[in-house]
């Protein structure tokens, strides 16, 4: 076990080294596909309008937390838009002191910034509408991504929704050595939701990316 528990503390300690070398910037948050953050913000934006709103069923709008947030580029474009208030969580203190200037005047409706890995971190029950979940699933472990999804899951208002958007592998899991995560193929991330006990309510793959990267999808999970 030994062994193991060495290679896991490798695989985290190497990631937060990585992050720390990367610029605080939106190029830098998107490995130097900053063109790409548009479509990306866009399709989230429709995916997560389908959920929000008033009346039965309806997902609230009234805080929401970005997990993964770096400098907050999801944060400002997508979450403080929708929502009365929003939390951010991020490993690297340097991109939440950034994301307090990024954010600009609309930072001032941020509640928290959390410095934490999300293996570690745990979201306070009942707070959130919507927890969203970019491009940081590949940094935890399988039962740590499931630990957290269920913490996630305590954390939801009534209606609330836990949605993760990410790389989806062709198959199997594949490692990438450089910032120290792994990629999941779209079956093992549905089954990891499930052994957390969360059900998908809904799924799509987001369009428009180029060709060279990994597809891109998006689960709505409750």
């Amino acid at each position: 076990m030994g062994d193991i528990a060495q290679d896991e503390a490798s695989f985290y300690s190497n990631a937060e080294g990585y992050w720390k070398d990367v610029p605080p910037t939106v190029e830098g948050m998107l490995g130097g596909y900053g063109s790409i953050s548009s479509i990306d913000i866009n399709g989230s934006k429709a995916f997560l309008q389908k959920f929000l709103g008033e009346g039965e069923g309806k997902t609230g709008m009234t805080c929401a937390l970005d997990c993964g947030a770096g400098i907050g580029r999801i944060t400002k474009r997508l979450l403080l838009p929708l929502f009365r208030t929003v939390d951010l969580v991020d490993v690297t203190q340097e991109f939440l002191d950034k994301a307090k200037t990024y954010l600009g005047e609309e930072s001032k409706r941020v509640g928290h910034y959390f410095c934490s890995g999300l293996q570690d971190f745990v979201p306070e029950s009942g707070r959130y509408d919507v927890i969203w979940i970019q491009w940081v699933i590949g940094h935890l472990t399988d039962d740590h991504l499931v630990d957290f999804l269920q913490r996630c899951q305590k954390a939801l208002r009534p209606n609330g929704l836990v949605i993760i958007k990410d790389n989806v592998s062709y198959e199997g899991v594949v490692p990438d050595e450089v910032d120290s995560s792994v990629c999941r193929d779209l079956e093992i991330v549905r089954s990891l939701v499930r052994r957390a006990g969360l059900s998908i309510v809904h799924e799509e793959q987001q369009m428009d990316f180029p060709k060279e990267i990994y597809q891109v999808h998006t689960l709505a999970l409750r």
